[in-house]
């Protein structure tokens, strides 16, 4: 009779935790480790490519000229992933009119997508350290200073304030979507609303939270740096997809495909950049 109990038991618990977990990642692909410290990975539909951001180097936030940003297919084929040379520690990538931005400590770096070549860099004085990137449909740029504790926006080449210190405590993640700037910052994520209300979605985004995407009207794919990706909907519920904390992997600012509902995984330290799909 006991075991009876002990086995009913066990069935219940597996059936409460299956229930419980909605969705889940299943791994497609992962690179060798042939990238350099990819930090940021960014899918372009357009041309069904991945751009990589490298930092290349021990330290994170160096101004040393070895950044890089490298490319491949969206099936994790055709690699360079040197594609462009002579940043520093690039970051977080948008893309707006065939120009591709990348967060480069105190600059954003302005790229030629069809030719590859920096066409100019545009210059954030007082930001300390560049981390994350978004661009509005109208071509507006927001970024994050994580160091810093600010958030700046970018229109027509000019850097301009739009959140400090005293909403922000270490901000990274940023997102775009219609009249709203999502924002992480901490283990928490945030919304900047079109009357420019500051408030909190969700909290408990343990090991600090990274790169985010929208996956549907207001639900969000949010990754941690230390190795977890969540899955966040707008009332502040969320489900754990993924933990790589025990095996020290990373996972840093994400990429994804909503045509094929894939996530882009950089694995920062682990040089490899790995592919899974939402279910």
């Amino acid at each position: 009779m006991k075991k009876f109990k002990f086995i009913l038991s066990l069935v219940l618990l597996i059936s409460v935790k299956l229930f419980s977990q909605k969705h889940q990642l299943i791994k497609l692909w992962e690179t060798d480790s042939i990238f350099k410290v990819p930090e940021s990975v960014l899918f372009d539909r357009s041309s069904n490519t991945l751009y990589v951001s490298n930092i290349d180097g021990k330290d994170p936030w160096g101004k040393d000229g070895k950044g890089s940003i490298g490319k491949m297919g969206a099936d994790g084929k055709n690699i360079t992933v040197d594609w462009v040379t002579g940043l520093n520690a690039p970051k977080g990538m948008g893309i707006y009119q065939r120009k591709l931005y990348v967060a480069d400590l105190s600059q954003v770096v302005v790229i030629n997508m069809d030719s590859g070549k920096i066409e100019k860099k545009i210059d954030v004085r007082e930001a300390d350290r560049l981390n994350d990137l978004t661009i509005d449909k109208d071509g507006t740029i927001f970024v994050s200073d994580t160091r810093g504790a600010k958030i700046y926006w970018i229109k027509d080449g000019k850097a301009d304030l739009l959140l400090d210190r005293s909403s922000l405590g270490a901000p990274n993640g940023v997102l775009k979507y219609k009249r709203n700037l999502f924002v992480l910052d901490g283990g928490g994520m945030y919304k900047l609303s079109r009357d420019h209300v500051f408030s909190k979605m969700a909290d408990g985004l343990d090991g600090g939270a990274d790169g985010i995407e929208r996956i549907r009207k207001n639900t969000f794919i949010v990754s941690c740096w230390s190795g977890v990706i969540w899955y966040v909907k707008g009332n502040g519920t969320k489900e754990m997809l993924l933990d790589t904390r025990a095996v020290k992997k990373n996972s840093a600012d994400i990429g994804y495909d909503a045509k094929t509902k894939t996530v882009f995984i950089p694995t920062f330290w682990g040089n490899t950049v790995a592919a899974y799909q939402v279910k």
